[in-house]
């Protein structure tokens, strides 16, 4: 897709493309992943009593989600806050951050971000919490191209020497320019750069990212991550120094982490180093289970490090159960819905064929009971985007209820709910009504007093149109804990409009006459307004039916934008009947939505071409859907895709013909038949029909779509 494949955002973050395995995440109670929801990159740090895990915030179009920090004091009870960040205007993405205490007592914040290159930028804080202030005048600290011409700056980690000394390293496509880089950097500004120097590839063998340094006995090790982040070719390596900058030689046993055997830990990666005591901790990403599609849903573990003598680290077993620091026996109330019986309004049921991130397919189902299975792995999900929806869990018999601890599916955007107590699961009461609710957290936390046996939860509203109802863990007490003081800002967005479940837009060539389109078409869908078109579409009789003939520069643009209920991951359906004469690589049919900051997932436009684009664009080569089977050009077809908010189907003449699982981060935008935006993608041939829903149409519902719309009937 000539505009939408230079944007190959993924390949920025990860290496080659290699196929992995899949497994189900176990069921039973596990401290990993460490995190409820999709952090990845993490960098583990413990000032004072406190641990604080920074993290890009994955699981957002190519991992674009708000900076947040994760702080505990017990190591279980994590709690997640947005950082006050003043990034330079037009960013968007903070990947992969470090933090650290400098000589001056002050904390700083680095990140990467690739939008006006890929650089490194920094800021400064009095507290570890922020609020975070641009250092060096909001411009790079280690720009693009430092150490190598052209190396990406991302991914830096920061060494503070026994002598005060503070070093970077640096880089990601390390494999294709050869090496990583180093920069000392000067301590009283923490920007100025003293030395740098290119790490050569044949120092830190398949080395693609990910540098993570450590000074031990003496020694400086160099710790990278190889292959690409995406599949379950992910995996951490070593090397080891006299000194910071090397020269460095390939340590014993690597990689030292890598995907497990059954391929329920897969692609675990880009690291940071956790030290207690004489003991040291590895904290990574991995996939979430079932491995989502694009590979960019990534959850955060910690399992031990052993370092078996001064210059050797060993094999890392990657455990479900994690590492249990015996922080929590004084902190950590009994939860009293651990393994309780849970149902709800709907569950989801995820069926579908394979995909390079996932080549066992799917066939998972989003459960309530993951809802209560201490398992930060396991979600429940409600069947549809549909609002309200609502969980119940029977504790068993009456309790004392004080606080009520809901772990959401995303903690950066709010949900708005309310929970009800029952001691017969008839008569309901109040225990917190939070239907109005804009702020976001996790855990979000209701306290009241209350004697019961059952607790719903009904999810209302989301910030984002789409967002399923989902809880990787609700939580119930009978007595209060520390919690911290702080309180995420309200957010003035939203929430999110619901389905209206209609036909929005129909343009119906059956119904104008013969000869050059009128200026302007009304539309026959419920959002009303005109088609209005762009060079000099045409109505004609093909085959037998009329339709409007578009030459490759003509095309129709409604009047009227796409409504909220088309925004974000909301459920449609496309449908056009069209005759392809000749088949281009990629020819668009119908987009309602933004080509704008066009990041992976960020785009859907229903398609006609040969190409990995060729059913359905979404801004990336790596979700991007092809056809299995490509329509028969010069021949009338009713070619459907829809989307339920987690999983999108292609139909034609009925026959379901590719699908695969996606989360969309669409924006609302003009509506175009036979048009994307790029000129390049305009279509060339015959449409007779063009309908589009704010619904997921099921298999029944398309077939009587294309019986009841059949041109020429």
């Amino acid at each position: 897709m000539k505009k939408i494949t230079r944007l190959t955002w993924g390949t920025i973050l990860c290496g080659l493309f290699l196929i992995g395995r899949v497994a189900a995440q176990p069921d039973t109670p596990t401290g990993n992943p460490l995190l409820p929801g999709y952090f990845a990159d993490p960098t583990i740090k413990k000032f004072g009593d406190t641990y604080y895990i920074y993290a890009t915030t994955d699981g957002i179009k190519l991992a674009s989600g708000e900076p947040s920090v994760w702080i505990s004091k017990d190591f279980v009870n994590w709690f997640n806050y947005k950082l006050d960040l003043k990034v330079p205007e037009g960013l968007t993405n903070c990947w992969a951050p470090d933090v650290i205490q400098a000589a001056d007592g002050k904390y700083y914040y680095f990140m990467g971000n690739c939008q006006f290159g890929c650089n490194i930028y920094g800021y400064v804080s009095d507290s570890p919490m922020g609020p975070f202030s641009p250092i060096n005048q909001g411009k790079a600290v280690i720009p693009a191209g430092t150490a190598c011409p052209n190396l990406p700056a991302l991914d830096a980690q920061y060494l503070v020497d026994d002598d005060g000394s503070v070093y970077a390293y640096f880089g990601t496509w390390c494999t294709s320019f050869g090496g990583m880089g180093f920069v000392q950097v000067d301590p009283s500004d923490m920007s100025t750069i003293l030395k740098q120097r290119f790490i050569p590839i044949g120092e830190i063998p398949q080395a693609f990212e990910a540098a993570y340094p450590i000074k031990r006995n003496g020694k400086y090790f160099l710790m990278y991550s190889s292959g690409d982040c995406r599949l379950s070719s992910y995996a951490v390596h070593y090397s080891v120094s006299n000194r910071p900058e090397g020269p460095f030689v390939p340590g014993k046993n690597n990689p030292v982490l890598s995907t497990s055997a059954d391929g329920s830990v897969d692609g675990p990666g880009h690291h940071s180093i956790l030290k207690e005591g004489d003991e040291y901790y590895i904290v990574y990403h991995r996939h979430d289970n079932p491995h989502s599609t694009n590979g960019e849903f990534r959850q955060v573990c910690i399992d031990k490090l052993v370092f078996s003598d001064s210059l050797t680290i060993e094999k890392v077993q990657p455990t479900h159960s994690g590492i249990n620091l015996g922080k929590a026996e004084n902190t950590q109330a009994p939860n009293l819905a651990f393994r309780a019986k849970a149902s709800a309004s709907s569950w989801y049921h995820l069926v579908a064929n394979q995909t390079a991130y996932s080549p066992g397919g799917y066939n998972y189902s989003y459960l309530p009971e993951n809802a209560v299975d201490n398992n930060n792995g396991t979600l429940w999900r409600a069947g549809s985007t549909r609002l309200p929806q609502s969980l119940v869990v029977d504790l068993g018999k009456n309790m004392n209820i004080k606080r009520i601890a809901t772990q959401f599916e995303y903690p950066a955007y709010y949900y708005q709910y309310k929970i009800e107590v029952s001691t017969d699961s008839i008569h309901w009461t109040i225990f917190s009504d939070k239907t109005g609710n804009r702020r976001c957290g996790s855990p979000m936390i209701d306290d009241h007093t209350a004697n019961a046996r059952y607790v719903r939860l009904t999810v209302t509203g989301t910030e984002k149109s789409g967002m399923l109802a989902a809880v990787w863990n609700l939580n119930v007490y009978d007595s209060l804990f520390e919690v911290p003081p702080f309180q995420n800002k309200e957010t003035l967005a939203g929430p999110g409009t619901s389905s209206a479940q209609g036909l929005l837009v129909d343009f119906n060539a059956k119904k104008l006459k013969t000869g050059p389109i009128r200026p302007s078409v009304q539309n026959k869908g419920k959002l009303g307004g005109t088609f209005e078109k762009e060079g000099t579409p045409v109505i004609r009789t093909v085959n037998g039916v009329k339709a409007m003939e578009l030459d490759g520069n003509s095309f129709l643009k409604l009047s009227k934008k796409a409504p909220s209920s088309l925004d974000w991951n909301s459920p449609f359906t496309a449908s056009v009947w069209v005759l392809n004469p000749e088949i281009a690589e990629g020819e668009c049919l119908m987009t309602w939505n933004s080509r704008d900051n066009m990041l992976q997932s960020s785009y859907a436009a229903l398609m006609y071409g040969t190409s990995h684009f060729g059913a359905v664009a979404h801004g990336d080569g790596a979700v991007d859907l092809p056809y299995r089977q490509l329509p028969e050009k010069g021949k009338w077809h009713h070619i459907v895709v829809t989307f339920d908010g987690l999983l999108e189907n292609v139909y034609v003449d009925g026959v379901l013909n590719t699908r695969q699982p996606i989360t969309l981060f669409v924006e609302k935008s003009d509506i175009l038949i036979g048009a994307s935006g790029e000129p390049s993608e305009n279509f060339t041939g015959y449409i007779a029909r063009a309908q589009l829903f704010d619904k997921a149409m099921t298999p029944e519902e398309v077939a009587g779509l294309m019986n009841n719309t059949r041109p020429g009937k």
